[in-house]
């Protein structure tokens, strides 16, 4: 027993030595250590200290026994009595302290995700706490509110303030409530001043059902009634119509929510016994020890186990995504090229000695857009290019750019293949120009594609330019070349420079015939050639009209 507030402070008391009062050091004290009143430390502990409103307040044997019997009180979810501090201005409990605060602070923290399991853990430590109370002599606890359930460290629940109507009754001192505070009273205790300041056993199970509606709900005591503390304990005490609050069926399981309305049913004795509610709450435990601390490791385990699974569900959703992008940039530049602007390296201009480069557009293709609508315009290039497309992946080429009606693919760079390049790009030629003569334009299926095609084989320089929307673009007189022998070609027909026939010509296979002389614009007259067939080449190749 601690005679002094003062006596908290020093670390050489015994918890039953009785020393002398300062009652002018008594408030100054206790706060030294500190920020709220009912904290303090006690043998370099900190202690919880629970003040009672009694005047005159003096220790008498009777009240003595009767702490002592409070305080050798022991069980895992009681909070258990330090001691007791026999000031005479402001008596005080003194009980050990709680560190993650009152069950109300928990289930009014958003911070804490209460799972079933972990509901179920705290009320039934809640459960065992009530049980050991009405086995003992204190016999109930008479106050039960989801405020004086304290949660430990270690996530216990631990039932504080028990004793204290006794403690209240020997001093000849009456509690006070506020109207809020009556919410857990049972209806028989709030008809009865006498009964609700002592509390019964029966009241205490109506309590823990209230306590059991807060926890699943998350919410205050009747909170689904949407009625003031004050209507609430109106109507508890001149029913009917009964009150109580309402618990949907998906909130909880059928057998606990059956158990918390026999709970608080409205005559006391149809209320079930504590032992009954713990038998009960083992058959919704499985018969296990429901620890909240080996729920917490099974819930962190579990959403370790969770995080793996998102962080590698996100990791493959993060690599197909980075695939789709690096297939869209591979679209727009050279594998080769993308991956070093990608490693932020600058990709410098590249000579290529000898590259093959194909032209291709479509004749009449004026005539064709003034007897069509822009959007059947961009249907019949979109049908006609989504199909070359497709092939040119079946051929070691790469498609350089569109413009309008033109196509313009080259082979040998940015990647060089040899001698290979020129039977790449007659081969792929010859495929698109066979597609061509079975290609049905939608909006004119009786008017034929003609496609024409112009082949030129020499040098050129590659490089990327531009730093918005950059570019891969080739330069030299190998590209105004095979311009021209597109241009200077024919319907239906692969206009190929010598160059080219001659590249053919090493390779082997490949079928031309000689055109004569042709005008190249800017170039006088050069020897070309139509690339006609490949020994092999099985597809059907349409019938040009005759060059005139």
């Amino acid at each position: 027993i601690l005679k002094s507030r003062a006596t908290l402070l020093e670390k050489d008391n015994a918890p039953d030595l009785i020393r002398g009062s300062d009652p002018n050091r008594s408030m100054a004290s206790i706060n030294e250590l500190s920020d709220y009143t009912e904290t303090a430390r006690y043998n370099g502990d900190l202690v919880h200290v629970k003040e009672l409103d009694i005047k005159g307040f003096e220790m008498r044997s009777k009240l003595l026994t009767y702490i002592r019997m409070c305080r050798d009180l022991r069980h895992e979810n009681l909070n258990p009595y330090v001691g007791f501090l026999a000031d005479p201005l402001r008596p005080s409990i003194v009980m050990e302290y709680c560190s993650r605060g009152s069950l109300n602070d928990i289930i009014h923290n958003d911070d804490f995700k209460l799972d079933w399991d972990f509901k179920l853990s705290l009320l039934t430590d809640l459960v065992r706490g009530v049980r050991y109370l009405h086995s003992s002599a204190l016999k109930f606890h008479g106050h039960i509110t989801s405020k004086n359930c304290v949660i430990d460290s270690r996530f216990v629940l631990k039932i504080t303030d028990y004793g204290i109507s006794g403690i209240m009754e020997r001093c000849k001192a009456t509690l006070e409530f506020e109207t809020r505070d009556l919410l857990w009273s049972a209806p028989e205790l709030l008809r009865d001043l006498v009964l609700l300041q002592k509390g019964s056993e029966k009241g205490d199970l109506y309590a823990i059902a209230i306590i059991f509606q807060e926890v699943i709900l998350r919410s205050e005591p009747y909170s689904t009634t949407g009625l003031t503390p004050e209507e609430i304990v109106k109507k508890l005490k001149k029913p009917p119509p009964l009150i109580r609050p309402s618990v949907t069926p998906q909130a909880a399981p059928p057998q606990f929510i059956q158990i918390m309305k026999q709970c608080w049913s409205e005559m006391p004795e149809m209320r079930p016994g504590i032992d009954e509610v713990y038998d009960q709450f083992k058959k919704l435990t499985g018969g296990k020890k429901a620890n909240i601390v080996d729920t917490m490791f099974k819930m962190l385990e579990k959403y370790s186990t969770d995080l793996e699974d998102i962080v590698a569900e996100r990791t493959m959703q993060l690599e197909e995504e980075k695939k789709k992008t690096d297939q869209l940039l591979f679209r727009m530049l050279p594998p080769t090229v993308a991956e070093s602007l990608k490693m932020g390296r600058n990709v410098e201009a590249e000579c290529f000695d000898e590259v093959t480069i194909y032209f291709s557009d479509i004749v009449g293709f004026t005539t064709i857009s003034a007897m069509s609508t822009p959007m059947q315009v961009v249907d019949l290039l979109n049908d006609l290019y989504t199909m070359f497309d497709a092939t040119i992946n079946d051929h070691d080429v790469y498609k350089v750019e569109t413009i309008g009606d033109a196509y313009m693919v080259v082979s040998g760079l940015p990647i060089r293949n040899g001698n290979r390049h020129a039977g790449e790009i007659g081969t792929l030629a010859l495929v698109l120009l066979s597609q061509c003569g079975k290609f049905t334009i939608r909006h004119m299926p009786q008017v034929p594609l003609r496609l024409r095609i112009g082949l030129h084989t020499g040098s050129c320089v590659a490089g990327v330019v531009g730093l918005t929307m950059p570019r891969f673009c080739l330069f030299g007189d190998t590209v105004n070349t095979a311009s021209r022998m597109e241009s200077t070609g024919a319907a239906f027909r692969i206009h190929i420079s010598e160059t080219c026939k001659l590249a053919l010509d090493v390779l082997g296979g490949y079928i031309t015939e000689y055109r004569g002389q042709t005008e190249l614009k800017g170039k006088g007259l050069h020897n070309t050639y139509w690339l006609v067939g490949k020994e092999g080449f099985d597809k059907e190749l349409p019938e040009p009209p005759p060059v005139t």
